[in-house]
């Protein structure tokens, strides 16, 4: 059973593992892995798998997950099924999205408590992030007062918490879903993100520990982009 590594530790940044599988030379699935895969509006890690026995590098360009199993597409060819490795995480590109990952739950528990908004799609990267909402009243004004908010959220200093539920005792939390026609996925037990008092999600993605990691963002763009379909676009500040 391959080990994903990211669920409880959002922090690792290099860890040893063993190639399980070689698939048409480029694609490895890893015993073990903190390479998070595409999925859920976060873009996928990227970074090095090293060959322990001669220290040759393999760039990790691409992980998504397939068929239950997280495979990793390199940029050569060369890794071959039993090779031990250390792998390194790209941490500046984990980090930001991070900080964007946990910034976007707050501001979306500001939409949903103070608009009754409800989440129709997301994306994030390193650059900017947007976030699609189903709501009403799209002002400027509106949208720039729950960042503020968010941001004095942020700088709070919240402890964020990772543990996890049985799903139908989590499903009965009503805020637990901000997802507009979504739900989680049908597994036994869910992993729930929690910043106290703010928000409270099932989610497989990495975050920050602290609130005050994320610094602050602010609004770079708005859209319509259908019927009650609000498009939202932040960046980092620092």
């Amino acid at each position: 059973m391959l080990e994903a590594l990211y669920l409880n530790d959002s922090y690792l940044k290099e860890w040893k593992a063993v190639v399980e599988e070689v698939s048409r030379e480029k694609y490895i699935v890893l015993s073990r892995t903190a390479f998070y895969p595409k999925g859920g509006g976060l873009p996928n890690d990227t970074g090095i798998i090293r060959r322990d026995s001669d220290g040759k590098e393999f760039r990790v360009v691409f992980s998504g997950k397939f068929d239950g199993k997280i495979s990793n597409e390199v940029d050569s060819a060369g890794l071959e099924k039993g090779d031990s490795a250390t792998c390194f995480l790209d941490w500046d590109r984990r980090y930001k999205l991070m900080r964007f990952h946990t910034a976007c739950h707050i501001l979306s528990s500001i939409f949903f408590r103070r608009a009754n908004a409800l989440v129709t799609g997301n994306q994030l990267d390193v650059e900017r992030s947007r976030i699609d909402y189903d709501m009403e009243d799209f002002s400027k004004e509106k949208v720039e007062e729950y960042i503020a908010e968010a941001n004095s959220i942020f700088a709070k200093g919240i402890g964020v918490k990772i543990y996890y539920m049985d799903r139908e005792a989590a499903l009965k939390i009503p805020e637990m879903v901000k997802l507009k026609n979504a739900f989680p996925p049908n597994i036994p037990r869910l992993r729930i993100v929690e910043v106290p008092g703010i928000d409270m999600q099932a989610d497989g993605g990495p975050h920050v520990a602290n609130t005050k990691e994320i610094g602050s963002v602010r609004l770079v763009g708005m859209e319509n982009k259908g019927k009650q379909n609000r498009r939202v676009y932040i960046e980092l500040a620092d």
